[in-house]
């Protein structure tokens, strides 16, 4: 077999004549914006552990815990599956009326919330409302930065993408105090007010640079992306990925209170997890640019696996094991987050970053859209065979995840373990 794919030594000479600034103020501000998008975009969905715990025991009390599930994995769905079409229209258009219209939606949506008792208002506020508003930030923001680095694109869409964590860590700690204080509406209008001011940067700061590709000639999404079997495998292990670590991110509040841990305990769990994540998306995309990207996907997505077996299997009501469990996968689970992106844009022009990374999106939307509630279906009514079930469930796709992106990294680049790639 031979080493090296001759379309991707094609692709590395094609971003190799693009200028790239590697850094500067203008590029760390793209940064700075986009990571503000991932702080309010993903930082929410790091938190649906406690919607989902809140909803469970309030508004939606005695719902079907798949139905619930539905909510959480048709706003991720959504973000993914629109983006579909948002990312072509990056790539021809431009990111202002994207990134606009999308904090608008986003500001909008927790007021909205705030009103909302049955399951249908819910539904349509939190996932669809939500879900469209990120679709029209997320995509834009993370493919502008790859508009400044090439090189250091690893380090600095793991900084970019670090804020999802942090928002994952800060939004569960100030929903926990308003909750208690002020009730769920006015801990909407909180967050509310606190998505508007992370809306300012992201509208002020991003910009893109590169001239459009000749490529593609239509913003409609083209199929023929998915005919490069390399990244069909990536976009695979993306699929999987999200069934792996969207279980342990939903359904760890209530695994920690039906065996036997306070309440108070049990909130924190999602922090923990989120404040491993925050470092485990800037040391691996830092990594990779040196040790290579889809080299460092493989071991993150591994050690997601193991840390899952060893770690989550085997606990019953320990305390400490529980911790480290959520800390270490945190950090683990954080390197695929950051990382996607950067084994996105190995296999494409950065010209066409958009359309090739929302095309990747949108497999992923399929995995959060039917992982959670097959997840749901799996733990019923939380019985020990239930959380067996889910557990094994969840290291299973990683296990297959990684596997499928050892597949495109050999047809790649072969089975050298010495290749940067």
């Amino acid at each position: 077999m031979s080493t090296t794919d001759p379309h991707e030594s094609q692709r590395e000479q094609q971003d190799e004549a693009l200028d790239y600034p590697e850094g500067g103020p203008r590029a760390w501000g793209v940064v700075f914006g986009s990571w503000c998008v991932s702080f309010s975009v993903f930082g929410i969905i790091n938190t649906s552990a406690v919607f989902e715990s809140y909803f469970t025991e309030h508004q939606l009390k005695g719902e079907n815990p798949s139905h619930v599930a539905w909510i959480f994995s048709v706003y991720l769905f959504l973000i993914y599956f629109i983006g579909l079409l948002v990312g072509p229209v990056f790539d021809h258009h431009g990111h202002r009326i994207l990134i606009l219209t999308a904090s608008i939606l986003a500001v909008v949506s927790p007021f909205i919330l705030g009103f909302c008792s049955e399951y249908y208002q819910i539904f349509l506020t939190f996932a669809v409302l939500s879900g469209i508003g990120g679709s029209l930030m997320s995509t834009p923001s993370i493919a502008a930065v790859g508009h400044w680095f090439c090189k250091r694109r690893g380090l600095a869409v793991g900084i970019a993408t670090s804020a999802g964590g942090i928002g994952g860590i800060a939004f569960p700690l100030i929903l926990k105090v308003s909750l208690d204080r002020y009730g769920f509406a006015w801990s909407m209008r909180v967050l509310g007010f606190i998505l508007l001011l992370l809306a300012l940067p992201p509208n002020l700061l991003i910009r893109t640079r590169l001239p459009r590709s000749q490529k593609f000639t239509t913003v409609w999404p083209d199929v023929r992306i998915f005919l490069d079997s390399k990244f069909a495998l990536c976009c695979c292990g993306i699929f999987l990925m999200e069934y792996g670590v969207l279980i342990p991110l939903t359904y760890i509040i209530s695994y920690a209170s039906t065996h036997g841990h306070n309440t108070t305990q049990a909130y924190i769990l999602p922090a923990l997890l989120n404040a491993g994540s925050v470092v485990g998306r800037v040391i691996p995309g830092l990594v990779s640019d040196r040790l290579g990207r889809f080299n460092t996907m493989i071991i993150t997505v591994g050690g997601c696996a193991v840390t899952v077996l060893a770690l989550w299997l085997p606990n019953r009501k320990s305390e400490p094991m529980l911790i480290s469990f959520v800390i270490i996968l945190g950090f683990v689970s954080g390197g695929n987050v950051s990382l996607t992106p950067v084994c996105i844009g190995q296999l494409c022009d950065s010209r066409d970053y958009g359309r090739y990374l929302s095309g990747a999106m949108l497999v992923a939307g399929f995995g959060t859209l039917t992982g959670i509630p097959i997840g749901g279906a799996i733990l019923g009514d939380q019985s020990s065979k239930g959380w067996l079930g889910l557990i094994l469930f969840s290291s299973l796709s990683y296990v297959v995840s990684a596997c499928c992106f050892i597949a495109a990294r050999v047809l790649a680049v072969g089975w050298s373990l010495s290749v940067v790639y």
